[in-house]
């Protein structure tokens, strides 16, 4: 009795496990998801190759923008050096030219010679001024300026007038966007106090004289302190004195020194 009463149980369960249990719903869901999974790759895989073909034409793009970088630039440098070209075309006719009149059966005089080399530096200058960078020419008589001038010499002056001016120019400055590049070479003058000047000389060579003789010593100021004073010791060195004999040596038959050393 008992088995016949727990036989319907047991085959509801079996009926309840089977419907779980069941292959049905869960490949279904695989499935779905299998499904689901193959449309993200192949979307992700068509993404990816979208984005290698964006890479490729930026890549391209960069590659013609660095090209015609390149060409500009080089076309700039072109244009950079076409003023200078240019100049050197005209010093070349120029040299050329001056060889040809120096080799001739009658060569030009040293004032040609001179024309040609102020011809020569104007033409630099031109080629400079072609590039922004201006001459910018001294004259004496002109303060002196630390900010244009480099001082490559001082000359005595007698006028205090022209102390602390330009006496004379070696080379002219250049600037450019009005800073100075290369300063000009200018002598300044520095007052010296007058005095009669020798007949025959200028006035600088006078200065010149003057300053020598200050700068000159004799031979007894080069002595030590205790020689001059004749309180050297044992081994001091001495100046030499002229013993009696030697001034004998010195006369002739006569008794009198020879003419050459007479007062």
């Amino acid at each position: 009795m008992s088995s016949a009463r727990d036989e319907p149980v047991s085959r509801d369960a079996g009926e309840d496990a089977g419907g779980i249990s069941g292959d049905g719903p869960v490949t279904a869901l695989q499935a779905e998801i299998r499904d689901a999974l193959t449309g993200l790759a192949a979307r992700f895989d068509r993404e990816l190759a979208r984005e290698h073909e964006r890479a490729a034409h930026r890549e391209a793009v960069i590659d013609r923008l660095h090209e015609e970088n390149q060409r500009l630039r080089r076309g700039e440098l072109q244009a950079t050096l076409e003023p200078l070209r240019t100049a050197l075309y005209r010093l070349h006719d120029l040299a050329r030219g001056g060889a040809q009149r120096w080799a001739a059966p009658r060569p030009p005089t040293p004032a040609d010679a001179a024309s040609l080399l102020a011809a020569v530096a104007d033409e630099v200058a031109d080629a400079l001024a072609r590039t922004g960078v201006e001459r910018f020419t001294v004259e004496p008589g002109e303060p002196y300026d630390a900010t244009r001038h480099r001082p490559v010499a001082v000359e005595p002056v007698t006028d205090p007038a022209r102390a602390g001016t330009v006496v004379a120019v070696r080379t002219d400055g250049f600037e450019h966007d009005g800073r100075v590049v290369r300063k000009a070479e200018v002598s300044v003058g520095k007052a010296v106090p007058e005095s009669p000047v020798p007949t025959g000389m200028t006035v600088a060579e006078a200065a010149a004289k003057r300053s020598v003789k200050a700068t000159a010593k004799s031979p007894a100021d080069s002595l030590p302190e205790s020689v001059k004073s004749g309180t050297a010791g044992p081994g001091a060195t001495e100046p030499l004195r002229e013993t009696g004999a030697e001034r004998d040596d010195e006369r002739g038959p006569d008794g009198r020194p020879p003419a050459g050393l007479r007062p």
